[in-house]
């Protein structure tokens, strides 16, 4: 599976190394991931999601039903 959080859409970013003599190098920068289980009520099941730390944050806040809800309105969870 690919380093993307199912919640936010975030992805890894493209950048530069920067040595102490300014010389770059390409390199990533990678979301901070977690593979977590959630317990969806509605459905009477658990779900497992690679999510990244501010979606953990935005599960805590706005509620996993409707996280979900906005996350596949806007394309980044197929299925879960």
């Amino acid at each position: 599976m690919s380093k993307v959080c199912q919640v936010t859409g975030k992805r890894a970013m493209v950048g530069n190394n920067v040595s102490h003599s300014k010389r770059r190098t390409k390199r990533k920068f990678y979301p901070n991931l977690f593979d977590k289980k959630y317990y969806l009520p509605e459905e009477e099941r658990w779900i497992t999601l690679k999510i990244s730390a501010a979606g953990i944050r935005l599960i805590n806040k706005k509620g996993l039903s409707k996280a979900l809800k906005e996350a596949k309105e806007k394309g980044y969870v197929v299925s879960y």
